[in-house]
């Protein structure tokens, strides 16, 4: 299989379903940003971290390839008139959302109460933490916005909220475990 089609060297692409857009069009802003976002994790799964966290962070890696797909398909041509899947692409199901929620709560056991925001850093594998966390959080301002141009399936906008929560949380995890120091922000008072 050749990687290079030369079919987008004017400036398009090809949604799922054969339509072309522009490379700039929202749609391909939204799932390029889930592909980044997904390439942030991988160096993430790369850190020393506990066994358990890499095992979640590919079951993550394999949704958001799941997640692009959706973003990445024409919605005229997803389904057919009865409702199934013209293309055989999967969903992102409540079950997917739940374990995120479920392994918050674990690591939001184990911590102490947080009683201010947090200055990202303290470690690489924390630091790499907050990065994916902000490129998730781009990827659904883009998603959303795409969402009210062309909605897609529901359960994609929510995993991509509870990801940005799960990563803010693995990384004050990482940090507990690898005993770096959370920095408190404090606001500085004004000299008026």
């Amino acid at each position: 299989m050749k990687i290079y089609t030369k079919t987008g060297d004017k400036g398009t692409t090809a949604l799922f379903g054969g339509t072309r857009v522009p490379k700039h069009h929202i749609r391909i802003e939204s799932y390029g940003t889930v592909d980044e976002l997904n390439s942030y994790l991988g160096l993430i799964r790369d850190q020393p971290i506990h066994q358990d966290y890499i095992d979640l962070i590919i079951r993550i890696q394999d949704r958001l390839f799941t997640l692009g797909a959706i973003l990445a398909t024409d919605p005229e041509k997803a389904t057919l008139k009865n409702g199934k899947s013209r293309l055989n692409i999967s969903k992102i199901s409540d079950t997917d959302i739940e374990r995120l929620e479920h392994e918050m709560d674990l690591m939001n056991a184990a911590l102490p109460e947080m009683t201010h925001f947090i200055l990202p850093g303290g470690n690489q594998s924390v630091s790499f933490c907050h990065i994916a966390r902000c490129v998730c959080r781009r990827a659904e301002r883009l998603a959303s916005q795409l969402n009210e141009i062309e909605p897609f399936e529901a359960n994609a906008l929510i995993y991509l909220n509870r990801l940005s929560d799960y990563l803010f949380v693995l990384a004050r995890k990482l940090s507990y475990d690898m005993r770096a120091e959370e920095i408190k922000w404090i606001p500085e008072k004004s000299e008026e």
